[in-house]
Formats: C-alpha cells, structure tokens, sequence
C-alpha cells in the first residue's frame, strides 16, 4: 500500500495494541525526556525511522511508501468564469522517502515540535489538463505533466495534546504547519492533446515556455505551491495520526 493523500487505512483499537503491548519495535529509537541533548536524539530517532519508513513498515501498515499519491493541485490564475485553471491530477511522487532530518526543536512540555528535513530529489509524473482564457483567448488543453525537483528544504511544526488509554500515554495531533523550498526545479507537459497557440505560447505570465520535441516547460512553481503546502499538510497529519496512534508516546519518550 502506498502512502496516499487519501490513506483509507482506519487504526482500531486492536491495531494499537499491537505495537504498545510488545516489545520496543524495531523502527523505534527512544529518547530520554530530561536528556540535555534530546533534541539531537529525537533527529537520530527520527532519522532511524525514516530509513525503516523507506523500506516499508508492515506494522505501521506500510509494506512500501512510494509513491506517494496526491489526488489534485489546481493553480488558478485570474478571477471569474473564465479564469485560467490548470489541474494535476493523480500526482506520484518518487524521492520523497530519502529525506533526512537535519534538524529537531521541541518544547516536551507543551508538545510542540518542529523538524527540518532536506530530500535530494523528488521526481513527479501527473496528468494536466487547463481551461479558461490567457491573453483574451481560449486556453484549453492536457497532456502529461512531469517534474524534477532538486535540493528540497521543508520545515514541519505539530503541536500535540496528551491523551491516556489503558494506562499508557499517547499523542493527539492538533495542530500542524510546514513550509518549504526548492533549489532547482525542471518540469513541464508532453503529448500535448487539444492544446491551441495560447497553451504554446511562450508569453504566458505563469513562465510557461514551448520547447522542442513537443514538451511544454513550465518556468515556476509558485502558482502550485500553497495546493502543494496544502496537500502535504494533510498527508502528514494521517501519518502522524496513525504513528501517534499505534505508539505510546512513553514508548518512545522516556520520563527518565
């Protein structure tokens, strides 16, 4: 099953008891609460579950990760009926899974916390279709959207709230915010399909620009980013719901 923006996969109670009643799982690195240097090892801990996450976790119910699938971004440029619309639609994202934490800051006592990560590479592949009006004419067309993004930084900030079950203690997320950049970006559109001299135009304001062997480039990215931030949001929440959910959190955080 891959990671999805959907991820259908509902956690039972039983499911949760499956991780909390054995012994310290073997994706989990356990950090001391009063640790002076504990920010440096929840990066460890959090890098040791990446490198587990990237081989699959079957007990956190991901046999495999990648892709990972976002059903849309739309980018919308103009107002009213005839705005110019684009849309990608079943995005797969490849890359995203060998990311590495660079950074961790928390407050254990409110449980807040914010992690940097840095990915090399995420390639993308989607379908695209656009409609409306650029440059007072119809715009209207698809074809196959793919993307290369180098040098990916994001920064991810969750606050928790505590919460007893049987004993044991476990995070609830409430709140998440995450922003991030990208060094170098080549991307655009191939087999273009009823496509007109508008969608190859090479002055469109987005920074569109034709290229040869019937490929369109795209020149920027930040129409698509506040879909992109929005999407991410939400897949990292069921992940973090579903993480928080089948591991105590005084599993992996000691009040030692």
């Amino acid at each position: 099953m891959s990671v999805t923006g959907r991820m259908k996969a509902k956690v039972t109670r039983s499911r949760r008891e499956l991780v909390a009643r054995g012994p310290t799982a073997y994706f989990i690195r356990q950090c001391h609460r009063h640790d002076p240097e504990v920010n440096q090892c929840l990066k460890d801990a959090a890098n040791h579950l990446a490198m587990n996450f990237r081989r699959g976790i079957p007990e956190l119910g991901y046999p495999e990760v990648e892709p990972i699938v976002i059903d849309e971004i739309s980018i919308a440029l103009g107002s009213g009926p005839d705005g110019y619309r684009a849309t990608f639609m079943d995005i797969e994202a490849y890359g995203v899974s060998n990311l590495t934490v660079v950074g961790v800051r928390s407050d254990l006592n409110s449980y807040q916390f914010q992690l940097s990560f840095y990915i090399p590479k995420i390639s993308a592949r989607a379908h695209y279709k656009s409609s409306g009006v650029l440059l007072v004419m119809q715009a209207s067309g698809g074809g196959d959207y793919w993307g290369e993004y180098e040098g990916v930084k994001a920064k991810i900030y969750f606050r928790a709230s505590p919460q007893m079950y049987k004993g044991r203690k476990y995070l609830v997320t409430e709140e998440i915010k995450m922003d991030f950049g990208v060094k170098d970006i080549n991307m655009g559109i191939e087999n273009l399909h009823n496509g007109n001299t508008v969608i190859r135009s090479n002055t469109l304001p987005t920074g569109l620009f034709p290229s040869a062997g019937g490929v369109l480039k795209l020149g920027n990215y930040k129409e698509m980013k506040p879909d992109i931030k929005k999407n991410i949001i939400r897949i990292m929440k069921r992940f973090l719901d579903n993480l928080f959910t089948k591991i105590p959190y005084d599993m992996w955080m000691l009040d030692s």
